[in-house]
């Protein structure tokens, strides 16, 4: 008796579930509406040329002169180091340069200058003296050795004045080199302890400061974050198995928490073509068409990529599709139909069903 009650339990649960499986299924028509068929990405907001400020030169943080979302201009100061050193480089290259220079040295030219002008006497005179003995020689006056001697001198003290001039020349640019190299090593010095202040490479806004007085600072780490005080670019990230899909000029519609229930228009502007190895997804830059009022760097948000859409599609839930492109007719017979477009709640049906065709959707 127990077993026959057991059994007439199980039989009708069994009924009841057939039957409850069976009054599930919905009896729908296909529609003609607009479908539009989109690839799903996520990302972050950034600031336009948003970009990470780095020292150059290792030190310690002397003074910070902006603070967190303070506007700057090109060529602002953010931090400066501390540059003893480099300071007492640029006083010394200062001083290298002062006793490098032309006025400084102006003494030594002038002493060549009368070296100069004392030897041209000297030739001068040494001139008029072979003139004379070559006169009293032709008139055999004198002899054949004062000849001689009198042309040695007067080709010494030619030499002597050559010499003297090639000297002052050699000076001359001896000086102009020195104080050309001082000038540069000046300028060298100034730079690097330029360097020592850390300036803004663009006009924007300060969104972060990475360092505080007294930290160190070398060249690996950031010291700050700066970028546009007002136009964003949108970086999403979209799987390899949906980039082969997205184009630049795509209209892209997107959502963020700051602006729950609103939806932002969006454009593709760049595809990276290098896929990100862990991740296995492509970046992808893309601009506001319409911008939320407010907005901050490294806020979050999801998006749909519009691959395709058509205003009037004959459409199907995608719950009806069955596997290998079949659906259930009202009538139990299963049809072959050509998909087109799909999204996620509904498929575009090419052919194989008519407005008039019922169609069976079973529940989930």
């Amino acid at each position: 008796m127990l077993i026959m009650q057991r059994f007439f339990i199980s039989f009708g649960l069994i009924f009841l579930l057939f039957a409850s499986c069976k009054s599930k299924s919905e009896k729908i028509k296909p529609l003609e509406e607009k479908i539009t068929e989109s690839v799903y990405a996520s990302g972050i907001l950034k600031s336009k040329n948003q970009y990470l400020v780095f020292s150059s030169l290792n030190g310690l943080v002397a003074q910070v002169f902006v603070a967190e979302g303070q506007l700057v201009k090109k060529g602002d100061p953010i931090i400066r180091l501390t540059n003893t050193t480099a300071q007492l480089n640029t006083e010394y290259a200062r001083i290298s340069a002062d006793y490098s220079s032309p006025a400084a040295n102006s003494e030594k030219l002038y002493e060549l200058k009368i070296s100069i002008d004392l030897a041209k006497s000297k030739m001068d005179n040494e001139a008029s003296l072979l003139e004379r003995q070559r006169s009293l020689w032709a008139q055999q006056i004198g002899t054949r050795n004062e000849l001689d001697q009198r042309e040695l001198a007067y080709t010494s003290a030619v030499n002597a004045f050559e010499t003297a001039k090639l000297r002052y020349t050699e000076l001359q640019k001896q000086i102009s080199f020195q104080s050309k190299q001082s000038q540069k090593n000046l300028q060298i010095s100034k730079t690097i302890a330029g360097d020592y202040t850390i300036k803004s490479e663009t006009a924007g806004k300060v969104y972060s400061i990475l360092k505080e007085k007294g930290e160190m600072v070398n060249t690996q780490s950031p010291v700050a974050l700066v970028g546009d005080a007002n136009a964003f670019t949108l970086e999403l990230q979209v799987d390899e198995y949906d980039i082969a899909r997205v184009r630049v000029g795509q209209k892209i519609l997107l959502s963020m928490d700051s602006y729950k229930g609103q939806v932002f228009e969006a454009v593709v502007e760049k595809i990276n073509p290098l896929m990100n190895d862990r991740s296995k997804s492509f970046t992808l830059d893309a601009g506001f068409v319409t911008q939320p009022p407010v907005l901050y760097p490294n806020l979050t948000c999801e998006a749909n990529i519009v691959i395709a859409e058509k205003e009037k599609a004959l459409t199907i839930p995608r719950a009806c599709l069955l596997e290998g492109d079949y659906v259930l007719l009202a009538t139990k017979e299963k049809r072959k139909v050509t998909t087109g477009l799909k999204d996620y709640q509904k498929v575009e049906i090419l052919s194989g069903l008519k407005v008039t065709d019922i169609i069976l959707k079973q529940a989930q």
